[in-house]
């Protein structure tokens, strides 16, 4: 069952017997179980119905026996197995009965963040019960998830809007649900959040400085791309931090040059590369400012000060280097 299945079968009403939630995405997961939660028990009754487990630390009898009592004063109760990934092989042998032939007045839930699809218990849940994966979502699919939330949160976000607030938080989808949250309220009586909006509110912070860098890197404007570098140490960030977020961007400057240089037209270029218009310009700027040869020797640089920032490099010094050779051009023969 998919992540959208699953959560489009709870808004239904339809609960779950038995239910194992797991992935990369642990803030997806988390936010499932929640909703799950919300649905299969009386809050005011919770005390009563509701048993949370550790797989660390469980043998299996005592979920079962939880799971098979009655709910007090309630249709339901839930069962929740956190850490379920580290249930030891006699825990899931014990539970495997259950799993075949579960109570019909409970929710077990089981959270983890991996499964083996290979053993007998994950073969019998996937039969009786609903295994749902959340995967690590790609920076491609960030916007879209950014505009849903911004909706579910009662304000729609602008797609070119989407995309900045995508490229300056990176994969933290906890951290870009709080900004959205942030900026529904900052909009206050507009009908849409838009890039003003979101170059205002992230103005101030760490992230805004690392995405000027980039932006600064790319158009190999030295002074610039100086002091953002300043900004962002006085900022007290971390030069790991800074690099990951300059290779995406020169990933994707890499990709959109290699395209120029077979010709492809740019309005091809931003419907391969899922660029939005708005700034679609500005890429291709940046991109023809660079050759595929300079592109692959940055890349080898970002990838040896990357290793260096990790074992005891001086990270000012890593980075200041880089900016350097990024705009000089030095690293070419």
């Amino acid at each position: 069952m998919t992540p959208q299945e699953f959560e489009t079968s709870l808004k239904k009403g339809s609960i779950p017997v038995v239910c194992y939630l797991y992935g990369e995405e642990s803030f997806l997961v988390e936010r499932a179980a929640g909703l799950l939660l919300e649905r299969a028990i009386d809050a005011s009754l919770k005390d009563f119905n509701y048993n949370v487990f550790f797989g660390t630390e469980s043998k299996g009898v005592d979920i079962i026996d939880a799971a098979q009592t009655l709910p007090m004063f309630a249709e339901r109760r839930a069962v929740v197995v956190k850490r379920a990934d580290q249930l030891k092989a006699d825990a899931l042998e014990v539970l495997l009965p259950y799993i075949k032939n579960p109570s019909p007045t409970t929710c077990l839930l089981l959270i983890g963040s991996k499964i083996d699809q290979r053993k007998k218990f994950f073969l019998e849940l996937k039969k009786h019960g609903d295994l749902v994966e959340y995967k690590r979502m790609y920076d491609n699919k960030l916007a879209g998830f950014i505009q849903s939330e911004a909706v579910i949160q009662g304000k729609p976000i602008d797609a070119p809007a989407a995309e900045l607030l995508s490229a300056l938080i990176g994969n933290n989808l906890q951290e870009l649900c709080s900004q959205i949250e942030k900026l529904v309220v900052y909009a206050g009586a507009k009908l849409r959040i838009t890039v003003d909006d979101v170059k205002t509110m992230a103005s101030s912070s760490k992230a805004y400085t690392a995405f000027e860098l980039a932006k600064y890197l790319g158009l190999r404007d030295l002074a610039n791309s100086l002091k953002s570098l300043d900004a962002l140490f006085l900022n007290g960030e971390e030069a790991p931090m800074m690099i990951g977020a300059l290779t995406r961007h020169f990933r994707q400057l890499w990709r959109v040059r290699e395209l120029l240089d077979t010709k492809t037209p740019q309005s091809e270029i931003g419907r391969v590369l899922n660029i939005n218009a708005f700034f679609l310009g500005d890429t291709l700027q940046q991109a023809r400012k660079f050759t595929c040869r300079e592109l692959q020797v940055i890349f080898e640089e970002f990838y040896l000060r990357d290793c260096e920032s990790k074992t005891g490099g001086q990270p000012y010094a890593l980075l200041h280097g880089l900016i350097m050779g990024i705009c000089t051009g030095q690293w070419i023969s």
